[in-house]
This record gives C-alpha cells, sequence and structure tokens, in this order.
C-alpha cells in the first residue's frame, strides 16, 4: 500500500479537530491489548483497525462455532472450526495493511497476563466470564493500565472504564471491577451468552462503544467513562448511566472541546482584515494541505487545531522546544485565521481559555483576506 492511501482512508477522521494529523499519529502508535475475539471483539477489531490503530494483541483460544455467528461478524460458515484469532488478522488485513495484528491463541491466566497486556496502552476486555474478567483486572492493577469493559445480557449491555490510577489532574476518581463487581461465588455465578441468550445488534452497538471509549483515551479527548456506566436497553431503545464513584468529574485532559475563557478575559471576537493589529502573530489552523495549497501571509505560524487543542497550558508553563508557540514574546497578541472562520474562532477561545493573549480571530476566514 503507497504512504498515501492510509492518509486518505483516515481522513474523514482527520478532519475531526479532535483528530487531525497529530491524533492520527496518536493512533498510529498505539498499542491495544483486545481480549476476546467473539461477540465483542469483532466490532471492537474491525473499528480499531479501520481508525489506524498500530498494533492489536488479540487473545482468544476459542475456535468458530456455528452458534458464534449471529453475533461474532468477524467469522462466517467459511471458517468454522479456525482459530478465532485467525478472523482478527484477517478482517485488519481487509481494513487497514499498516495495523500489525498480533494473535494469541491462548487462554488468559494469571500466569500470562501480565506479559500478554503489559505492552498495551489500553485494555479491552470482551470476555464473557467473570473469571477472565478477574485475571484481567488483576492485570490491569499490576500494570496501572485503562480498561475499557462491556458485558452483555439478553437486550441489555453495559460499559464503563476501569482505572486504578487515572493520569494526576485529569479530575477522574479511580474505578476498578471490584468496586462494581465483588469477586465472590455470587458474581461467577452470573449467565453469560451461552445461559441467557443474547441478540447480535445490541453486541454490535456495545462492541462500538468499547473501541469509542479506547479511540478516546489515546487521543485524550473527550469525558470518558470512567466512574460512570453506560446502561444499554435495546428492548426499550434507551440508554442511560449511573455513577460508580460519586458524582463525575468532566475531565481537563485535552478537552474535545474548547476550553471556556477564563472569567476575568472577554472572549475573542472576529476581526475584519483591514483592523488587524500590526503586532499580531497570524496563526494558521488549517490542515497542512490545505496550507501548502493556498498559503496565509508571511510569519504565519502553522498549527493545525488539533494541535491547539491538545495544548493544556498558557503562555507562562514551558512548552517543547520544537512547539510552534515555544519562545514567543508572552506579550504579543495571537490571531487564528483559518479557510472560512470556525475552526479559527474554536482556537480563538480554547487559546484565551488557557491564558494566552489572543488579539481575536479573522473574521470570514482566509478567502475573504488574501484574493488570489
Amino acid at each position: 500500500m503507497s504512504s498515501a492511501q492510509p492518509y486518505e482512508r483516515t481522513l474523514r477522521q482527520r478532519t475531526l479537530p479532535q483528530v487531525g494529523d497529530s491524533g492520527q499519529q496518536l493512533l498510529a502508535g498505539a498499542s491495544v491489548a483486545v481480549v476476546g475475539a467473539g461477540g465483542l471483539g469483532s466490532p471492537v477489531i474491525q473499528y480499531l483497525a479501520a481508525a489506524g490503530i498500530g498494533t492489536l494483541h488479540v487473545i482468544d483460544d476459542d475456535h468458530v462455532e456455528l452458534s458464534n455467528l449471529n453475533r461474532q461478524t468477524l467469522h462466517g460458515v467459511d471458517t468454522l472450526g479456525a482459530p478465532k484469532t485467525d478472523g482478527a488478522v484477517a478482517a485488519a488485513a481487509r481494513l487497514s495493511p499498516e495495523t500489525t495484528v498480533v494473535p494469541h491463541a491462548v487462554r488468559l491466566t494469571d500466569a500470562n497476563a501480565r506479559e500478554l497486556l503489559g505492552s498495551a496502552d489500553v485494555i479491552i476486555d470482551g470476555s464473557d466470564s467473570f473469571q477472565t474478567r478477574f485475571v484481567v483486572h488483576r492485570a490491569a492493577l499490576a500494570l496501572g493500565l485503562p480498561v475499557v469493559f462491556g458485558a452483555l445480557f439478553q437486550w441489555n449491555a453495559q460499559v464503563t472504564v476501569f482505572w486504578s490510577v487515572p493520569p494526576a489532574g485529569s479530575g477522574l476518581a479511580p474505578v476498578v471491577l471490584t468496586d462494581v463487581f465483588p469477586d465472590n461465588a455470587a458474581t461467577h455465578a452470573s449467565p453469560g451468552c451461552a445461559e441467557a441468550g443474547v441478540l447480535g445488534a445490541v453486541v454490535g452497538i456495545t462492541g462500538s462503544f468499547l473501541a469509542l471509549e479506547t479511540i478516546k483515551l489515546i487521543l485524550g479527548t473527550g469525558r470518558p467513562l470512567v466512574g460512570r456506566m453506560l446502561l444499554v436497553d435495546g428492548l426499550a431503545g434507551t440508554t442511560a448511566e449511573i455513577p460508580l464513584a460519586g458524582p463525575p468529574v468532566p475531565s481537563t485532559r485535552a478537552p474535545s472541546t474548547p476550553a471556556a475563557p477564563a472569567a476575568t478575559a472577554p472572549a475573542p471576537g472576529p476581526i475584519a482584515p483591514e483592523d488587524t493589529p500590526p503586532q499580531a502573530l497570524w496563526i494558521d489552523v488549517r490542515r497542512p494541505e490545505e496550507s501548502a495549497e493556498r498559503p496565509g501571509p508571511g510569519g504565519a505560524v502553522l498549527l493545525p487545531l488539533d494541535r491547539v487543542l491538545r495544548l493544556d497550558r498558557g503562555p507562562d508553563a514551558p512548552l517543547p522546544p520544537d512547539h510552534p508557540l515555544a519562545g514567543l514574546a508572552r506579550d504579543r497578541p495571537l490571531l487564528p485565521f483559518c479557510a472560512a472562520g470556525p475552526r479559527s474562532a474554536t482556537a480563538a477561545r480554547h487559546l484565551a481559555g488557557l491564558g494566552w493573549p489572543v488579539a481575536g480571530y479573522l473574521d470570514g476566514g482566509l478567502p475573504g483576506a488574501f484574493r488570489a
């Protein structure tokens, strides 16, 4: 596959300001351990591969049976009897040849869990027994890794994220499996899909949520389901959530929406091209290919919106030396611009909320200011 093909394949998600090129690099560099290549693992593996995750460790010692096929869409009648990990490898290869799938056709145990899970950034627990879930739990505690958890029962599902050591300053309280499900005989006696039954579409919805939570954790964006459990009722067509560790606290890790401006600073507004302050530093928040196709004013700093939204510190905090804003005069006002205006307005609000001096944003975007 040529280098242009992965770029084009992920274009629609890279267009999202929370992803962009920098977020796509995070996804490509990430390693995810998926426990189970069955019902939940099917959408998880396919959507993570399609998103461009760099490495997937898939752990499952089972083989494909006919009764799996109402929900395990990685597999088919042509692969009956084959290892389920084979289906994971084949599906990822169809969707994303640059994704490496490492199959582990073994049963996860306390003896091998740390070795199998230790290289991951995120663990996804798509298993269907509490015996395996508690193995994942103990390993995650030892490794300090987040566990994206899903459980199914007939028409219903539960989704959450367990994490014993959320990042300092994230505002997230630690919650682990045993805070919700005690490791006792009653929990282990809970019926699985084989005993209670399950509808395939409910499994697909739930697995998609697991993939979504994993991508959010890797990108450091949005509000992860830590301290909250999402409840899906397929029969009623509803979702709800319950708190697991007190009132949910919004994350401060690279928020998915711009931080609100400080109360003492006015919200930056639009500036007409003819009114731009002469000392302002132009900040080009467009994607690199847009800037190459239609350059902005001389001296403009290229800082795509996805990188702006990943900025989590003000002008008085140190930045990496290669950051476009490193070493700037702290009193020089910033003037974001884009192609039409909305992205630069978002960037201006975010930068102002972090305490950066912001003159405003270019009203109407670049086309109105610089005519070819």
